[in-house]
């Protein structure tokens, strides 16, 4: 087990993700498959797979360490949950960090912006 946020998580260290849903766009559509990091410490900027408060799964860019766990947002305002409607996500329900895009091939490992840029 190796210690992430003050908890040891057992198994393996890297896994994949799916996005559902628009939330992420313009950096991530729906169907993009990510490799991410169950242990890699998260950091202001970069994104994170969490779990929300009702319990479903979702890729968000992590905004901010609160002392409740970490403020997340969506890239795009328009679509989808994030902090701003159901507040801090506690550091348990962080469960990874995205390190890159594995599909589509025509986007294969290219990078997205570390901060969201303004959408007014």
């Amino acid at each position: 087990m190796v210690p992430i946020g003050g908890r040891d998580i057992p198994g393996p260290r890297f896994g994949l993700a799916v996005v559902r849903g628009r939330s992420m766009e313009p950096t991530l559509y729906d169907g993009d498959r990510l490799l991410v990091d169950y242990r890699r410490p998260v950091r202001v900027g970069r994104m994170v797979v969490v779990r929300l408060p009702d319990g479903v799964v979702a890729v968000k860019r992590a905004t901010r360490r609160e002392p409740g766990g970490w403020w997340v947002e969506r890239d795009n305002p328009r679509e989808g949950v994030d902090s701003w409607n159901v507040g801090a996500i506690p550091e348990p329900d962080v469960l990874s960090v995205v390190l890159l895009r594995l599909w589509p091939l025509s986007r294969l490992g290219r990078r997205w912006p570390l901060r969201r840029r303004s959408h007014l």
